[in-house]
């Protein structure tokens, strides 16, 4: 397994949807755990947690239910004998939920400050390594469903879903376009540009 620079997995890394069928090791996924629990967290209260799922089974439902937030949140209309084929990135070798413990945290802005630089690292990490991934949170509708199909108290809110695996099909690593920063960027005051 080759890596690169962390510059590198910012410059090149993009969602990818679409994976092939190769097998992503526990090694891999350990090292993108390792990455994710190194990020910042409010209070360095590290309330996340990691919930790794392979079970095919699990995925397809998984995938139902994600295909059915597609429709909601696209307005299309569903099919009349139901949904019946998951979602295709649930084809991912691998999907992380990144969740976090809200127990002990104060608000919601907290609660995202916490978890999304630890899925950026983990999405990074795993760039660099050569493994595509994207962040949805189009599951959290079923949020419910999915807490009770895998176990998750009550407390533990489902913040984002990353499916993991190498690229396949027409899906490849590269720069996404981007406004450039200094459209983005001011100095000082709001709209003070140098």
């Amino acid at each position: 397994m080759t890596s690169i620079s962390a510059i590198d997995a910012i410059r090149s890394q993009r969602a990818i949807r679409e994976f092939s069928d190769e097998p992503v090791s526990e090694e891999a996924v350990t090292q993108l755990i390792q990455a994710a629990i190194r990020a910042p967290s409010a209070s360095n209260k590290q309330p996340w947690h990691f919930l790794v799922v392979r079970d095919a089974e699990a995925k397809r439902k998984i995938g139902l239910w994600y295909m059915d937030s597609v429709y909601s949140y696209s307005g299309q209309e569903r099919p009349s004998d139901g949904i019946t084929e998951p979602h295709p990135i649930m084809s991912a070798p691998v999907l992380i939920f990144a969740c976090i413990d809200a127990v002990d945290v104060a608000d919601r802005l907290t609660l995202g400050a916490s978890i999304f630089p630890a899925a950026q690292n983990l999405m990074l990490a795993a760039r660099s390594m050569g493994l595509g991934t994207t962040l949805t949170t189009l599951h959290r509708p079923h949020q419910d469903e999915i807490r009770a199909l895998l176990g998750i108290p009550e407390s533990v809110e489902t913040a984002a879903l990353i499916p993991v695996g190498y690229p396949g099909g027409d899906q490849h690593f590269g720069g996404s376009r981007r406004r450039p920063a200094k459209e983005l960027t001011y100095y000082e005051r709001w709209g003070a540009t140098k």
